[in-house]
């Protein structure tokens, strides 16, 4: 079984971080390529973060109201293969 990185979207040509709004899903919860996992808040907006990915949420590594720069992994996904 592969891990998966879930990060931090660059959602702005001049975006360095993002501010986690709410995560949709929950650790243990299956998550489809292109369905909505988190939402992020920029300078401008909150946008929904689609999965990168199929497969199970198995950690959240900064929870809501964390500042995290763009690159950085905001949680895990398990492939399952």
């Amino acid at each position: 079984m592969a891990r998966i990185a879930v990060e931090m979207p660059r959602l702005g040509y001049d975006m360095e971080t993002g501010k986690i709004a709410g995560w949709l899903k929950q650790v243990g919860d299956r998550v489809e390529r292109g369905q909505v996992i988190a939402e992020i808040e920029t300078d401008k907006s909150t946008v929904d973060m689609e999965a990168t990915a199929s497969g199970t949420l198995i950690e959240i590594v900064h929870g809501v109201g964390a500042e995290v720069a763009v690159g950085q992994p905001i949680g895990y996904l398990e492939d399952g293969a």
